[in-house]
């Protein structure tokens, strides 16, 4: 997609922010042709991945299909065609399973069951973009995360520069951010996660950092020298955050005062290598599962 080769030019020209830090290789190795697409399938540019409680694996490409549940061996469980989505961004499914789609192009947040019903959307008429200081007015929308009394947190984006809050019925609660380089301001606002704690993190791409936050806005903190964060995934069981380093094509596991506890992989075409890796999820296992928008594929890495 133009918007992602774009961000990545701006990314890659920024002046450096200090020296890129590293850390030891994660235990984890490629699960060889791990999704298993129907002959004559292919994927379109992945773009999201996200786990249920059943660790059902669920991915969101720019193809025909552009949402396909897998089990965890990489088994096609479903996938759906009458998707009203114009260009697939982020994918996060909820407590209660509910599927949440991000399109990045008509600037709408839409959730659905696991069947594919449309329940909620929000986003102005006709998809047309809203302004920062709009209540359910996106531009060019990324992802969003949920806190556990259902609040939920959307990544507005690539113009708005900022995170939206809202609460499990869809009301405004109240956002923060806008375009720059100072704390609480954003260039290119990727994705967010959160915490066991409630914190707020997001994946400040084009400024190559991701920023902490409380659930209203509060600056907390800055990760500074971990790579350009381009998806983000807590895991709470290790008490840790993975991260899509998009500019670096790597996989990086950090703890939550932003020091690097492992890395994986590199650029490359091959299988186990990355190109534009976009989306990130870990599944009750440990495994990573990686959505990758120029290698158009969704590829998992097993302990």
């Amino acid at each position: 997609m133009r918007v992602e080769i774009l961000a990545f030019a701006a990314a890659v020209a920024l002046p450096a922010l200090g020296e890129l830090k590293s850390g030891p290789p994660l235990p984890h190795h490629v699960v060889l042709d791990w999704a298993q697409l129907p002959k004559g399938w292919n994927f379109g540019e992945c773009s999201g991945v996200s786990i249920d409680k059943d660790d059902n694996v669920w991915v969101f490409n720019r193809g025909a299909h552009p949402v396909i549940e897998f089990d965890k061996s990489g088994k096609l469980l479903q996938a759906w065609t009458e998707v009203p989505v114009t260009a697939a961004h982020g994918l996060r499914v909820d407590r209660d399973g509910n599927i949440w789609t991000v399109d990045v192009a008509a600037h709408r947040v839409l959730k659905f069951t696991t069947a594919g019903h449309l329940l909620m959307m929000i986003g102005q008429v006709g998809g047309s973009p809203g302004t920062n200081d709009t209540k359910d007015g996106f531009n060019r929308p990324t992802n969003l995360a949920f806190a556990p009394n259902g609040d939920f947190f959307v990544s507005d984006g690539y113009v708005n520069s900022r995170v939206v809050r809202y609460n499990k019925d869809g009301e405004y609660i109240t956002h923060w951010g806008q375009k720059g380089t100072g704390d609480g301001e954003f260039n290119l606002v990727h994705d967010v996660a959160l915490d066991s704690q409630g914190r707020v993190y997001v994946a400040d791409r084009n400024n190559q950092r991701v920023q902490i936050f409380d659930q209203n806005g509060k600056f907390l903190g800055k990760w500074t020298d971990v790579g350009a964060p381009w998806g983000l995934d807590y895991v709470a069981r290790e008490n840790a955050i993975y991260m899509c380093d998009g500019v670096n094509n790597r996989i990086v596991k950090l703890n939550l005062d932003g020091q690097i506890l492992g890395v994986l992989s590199s650029y490359g075409k091959v299988q186990g290598k990355l190109d534009y890796p976009h989306s990130i999820a870990v599944d009750s296992t440990g495994a990573i599962y990686v959505a990758e928008i120029k290698n158009w594929r969704v590829q998992k890495f097993a302990k």
